[in-house]
């Protein structure tokens, strides 16, 4: 997060010296979930609210190149015939998106359809691991990702506007779940999968400064 914030101030200083645009947007929302299968089994990481903030810098009219960040906070389920016949919870799940894109506004100054790409980097965290599923407890993994996004910005004023918008989201190589039963017990943990898709939507104010 650290890096990012640095990132943003560099963006902000560099197109303040510049006399180009910067838009700043924290956003919250509601992040829907992915469900991961692996045989008859699964992963299910639940639907949770979301926060997130992106920086973009104007390099020309209606195209900006951007710097976000997005959080959740959320539970990981399983359902597993070995160790959990039935659903429960696995443990608590916070994940965190590091993006960089570029977005293409369209429309006029007051109301601005818009899409956009990212590419980046997600970080799964889960924490308050249930010991009796996972006695060894489960590893943060983290995995490229990359991401479109689309709404529109209406602006209330030259520097303020509200943004309207939807995102998917795609972990590659998110991971499963590997189960091995065997003298020592049940053990388990996170390991290579294939990519999940992650949609969601929210809503925020746009600060534009400069140009």
């Amino acid at each position: 997060i650290r890096t990012l914030f640095t990132v943003c101030a560099a963006l902000l200083s560099f197109s303040l010296l510049q006399g180009q645009a910067v838009e700043i947007t924290p956003t919250y929302g509601y992040q829907f979930g992915a469900k991961y299968n692996y045989g008859s089994n699964y992963l299910k990481i639940g639907d949770s609210g979301m926060f997130g903030i992106a920086v973009g810098y104007e390099v020309r009219s209606d195209y900006m190149i951007e710097v976000s960040y997005i959080n959740m906070s959320t539970d990981l389920r399983i359902r597993d015939r070995i160790a959990s016949p039935t659903e429960s919870r696995l443990s608590d799940m916070n994940v965190d998106w590091f993006m960089l894109g570029g977005t293409r506004y369209f429309g006029n100054d007051q109301v601005k359809p818009f899409f956009g790409g990212q590419l980046g980097v997600s970080i799964f965290s889960p924490k308050n691991v249930d010991t009796e599923i996972a006695p060894r407890g489960l590893d943060s993994v983290t995995s490229f990702s990359f991401g479109f996004k689309g709404g529109v910005v209406v602006m209330l004023s030259e520097k303020v506007g509200i943004n309207l918008q939807g995102n998917l989201l795609f972990p590659v190589q998110w991971g499963g779940l590997y189960v091995g039963a065997g003298t020592g017990g049940i053990s388990t943990g996170i390991n290579a999968g294939s990519t999940i898709v992650m949609g969601g939507f929210s809503g925020g104010l746009v600060f534009r400064l400069g140009t």
